[in-house]
This record gives structure tokens, C-alpha cells and sequence, in this order.
């Protein structure tokens, strides 16, 4: 494939900037995987792997497209959970451009020695909506890791984060959907929060990541984001992302969060079937066997500007439905949760 001249850039990247957008608003935000002229002739004559999801857009197309059409010597890509085009979670060649994939959600969550050899560049690009469960921030982590065990340089393409506010409690346990001691809603980017965790010496056993973070322009904390394309396939809407961090909690419980609906409203609405006598909404969810009517709350027309404006999360959802439901000593049964999910 025909290299990009370097000298191009700039009107490549005007390109790519315009590329599929249509009329262009003043100081529009410019992605950090939007700026070729910042990574490219770092990434001349270098293996690149590429841990990237659905959302890594370069224009609107996916950046392993992009990045190859570029002359890039992409020799693996890293899939996380949903894998690399919102699809396949496991280990496959990427059917499209040949590419090997390895996932980072099925049988394992870190790269591997053996993944990362002959690899000198890794590029990590992957939308963030800002809570610390939500599984592409552990990811990073893990590919941070990684990189540093393995003498391998990591970039970052940053984006806005949608949910730009911090509260919540700190979590005190460790699992993939919560590795670090942060709020439910930490504020950060995915660059900031890979600053954050090589500052901190979060990553195991001290590491350092060498790292490059790529910033985006025309866009500043508490400026609001519309997210051009769903980052997992069950939040589909703007209205699912900014509700996310308020309803997540719910699947500890009984309580159905729109998943198994057709069309899928997840994350926009909460019930279940105990709740009839309640709640005058009502909504289906399609199991394996049986169809059930599930009742409660639809947010689909919630206000969600008053997050941004005051900073917080709703817990009223979360106590409403809990006082509302008949067994309260099942409320938090995962057994009877699963059966609702």
C-alpha cells in the first residue's frame, strides 16, 4: 500500500476533519485521533497495535481503517469488551483488513507477553462516559501495564468525557469494574485518567507507562458532548449515556434496566413485574423462553441537563424502587436479577 507523504498532513487532516460531517460549526472539537500530524511521523517506520473499539473513529471511519489506508504497519488490534467493531469478543481475524485480534474480555483482560512481541507502538482509543464501572477504563489499565512490562510505547487519542462531573462514594474492592480508588463519576478524559494513573502509581508494581497523550482541541471541562456513535451496544442513545451512571447501580438488584427489549431502551427506563400495582408504565422484555411485562419508571423524556448543571447523580430512582418493592429482602438478589436482565 502507497505511503502518505508527510508533507501532506496538514490538508489530510483538514480532510479528515471535514470527511463525513457535513456543514462545520465554529470551533468544532477536534479528536485527538483527529490530528494526524501529531502521530503520524511518530508511528513512521514503527509495528503498531491498536486497542480500539467501535468508537475509535478517525473522520467516520474506524481508525484501523484509517490508520492502514495511511501506510501505518498495524500488525494486531486488542479487542475489549463488545471487541473491536461493536461485535465479536473474541480472539479472530478482523475480517475486513486481515488484521489478528485479540480479546481483552473473553479468557483474558492483559495483553501478554507473547501478544505484545514485535510491537514497538500501542495506540489506545476508546470512548469514555465517565464512570468507574464501565469496563474500557480497566482496559486501559491492563494495556498500560502491559506496555510498561513489555518496553512498549503507549499513545492515547483522548475525547470528551459526556458525564463531566464528579460525585459518588470511592470504591473500597477491586474488580474489572472497578480497579481504582475513584468516585462512581471521576471527571476525567481517558488521557487524563492514563496521566492519572501513571502520576498516582497505580499500575502494578509501580510501573511508569511511557506514555503520549494526544488532547483534543476546542473542548474544556464542562462544555457538553454529544457522542457521534453508541461506545456499547446497550447505551444507543445520548439519553441512555447520561443516565448510565444513575442506573447502573440498579443491576445489583432486581430491578430491569430495559436490557432484552426490542426496540432495546436500555438504560431509559427501570422495572419489574412486582411493581404492577405501583406503576402504570409498563414495558416487555423478550427471555429465552417467555415474555414478561415489566413496571416502573420511563425516563426516556427526563431532563437530563440538570446532571451536568448540578453535579450530581440521581439516588431517588434507586430509593423510590426499593421502598416500592414488594420482597424487599430479595431486592438485591442477583439470582432473581439475572432472571430480569
Amino acid at each position: 500500500m502507497k505511503k502518505i507523504s508527510f508533507s501532506m498532513l496538514p490538508v489530510l487532516w483538514l480532510a479528515l476533519a471535514l470527511h463525513g460531517c457535513g456543514e462545520q460549526k465554529e470551533a468544532a472539537i477536534i479528536m485527538g485521533a483527529d490530528q494526524p500530524d501529531k502521530y503520524l511521523p511518530y508511528l513512521e517506520g514503527k509495528n503498531v497495535a491498536l486497542a480500539i473499539n467501535n468508537s475509535s473513529l478517525i473522520g467516520n471511519q474506524l481508525s484501523l481503517d484509517t490508520l492502514l489506508f495511511l501506510g501505518v504497519n498495524i500488525v494486531k488490534g486488542f479487542g475489549p469488551e463488545h471487541g473491536i467493531r461493536g461485535g465479536n469478543i473474541y480472539d479472530s481475524i478482523d475480517a475486513k483488513t486481515g488484521i489478528p485480534v485479540i480479546s481483552l474480555y473473553r479468557g483474558k483482560v492483559k495483553p501478554t507477553k507473547e501478544d505484545l512481541e514485535g510491537v514497538d507502538v500501542m495506540i489506545f482509543d476508546m470512548q469514555n462516559v465517565g464512570t468507574k464501572f464501565y469496563t474500557y477504563k480497566a482496559t486501559l489499565r491492563y494495556v498500560m501495564e502491559a506496555c510498561a512490562e513489555n518496553n512498549v510505547e503507549l499513545i492515547v487519542f483522548d475525547r470528551p468525557n459526556p458525564n463531566d462531573y464528579v460525585d459518588g462514594p470511592i470504591n473500597e474492592f477491586s474488580s474489572f469494574v472497578g480497579l481504582d480508588p475513584i468516585p462512581i463519576l471521576h471527571g476525567m478524559t481517558m488521557g487524563e485518567y492514563a496521566l492519572m494513573l501513571n502520576g498516582e502509581g497505580w499500575l502494578e508494581n509501580n510501573l511508569k507507562c511511557d506514555l503520549k497523550v494526544i488532547k483534543m482541541l476546542n473542548w474544556k471541562h464542562g462544555d457538553p458532548y454529544i457522542l457521534p456513535v453508541a461506545p456499547s451496544p446497550n447505551l444507543n442513545t445520548q439519553q441512555s449515556i447520561l443516565l448510565y451512571p444513575s442506573l447502573c447501580l440498579f443491576e445489583g438488584t432486581v430491578i430491569n434496566l430495559g436490557r432484552r427489549t426490542d426496540p432495546l431502551i436500555a438504560f431509559t427506563v427501570i422495572g419489574n413485574p412486582e411493581l404492577k400495582d405501583i406503576y402504570s408504565f409498563s414495558y416487555e422484555v423478550y427471555g429465552a423462553d417467555e415474555t414478561t411485562v415489566h413496571y416502573g419508571l420511563d425516563l426516556r423524556n427526563y431532563n437530563t441537563d440538570i446532571f451536568r448543571e448540578t453535579g450530581r447523580m440521581n439516588l431517588g430512582w434507586y430509593i423510590e424502587l426499593y421502598n416500592s418493592y414488594p420482597d424487599k429482602g430479595n431486592f438485591f438478589r442477583q439470582s432473581a436479577n439475572g432472571s430480569y436482565r
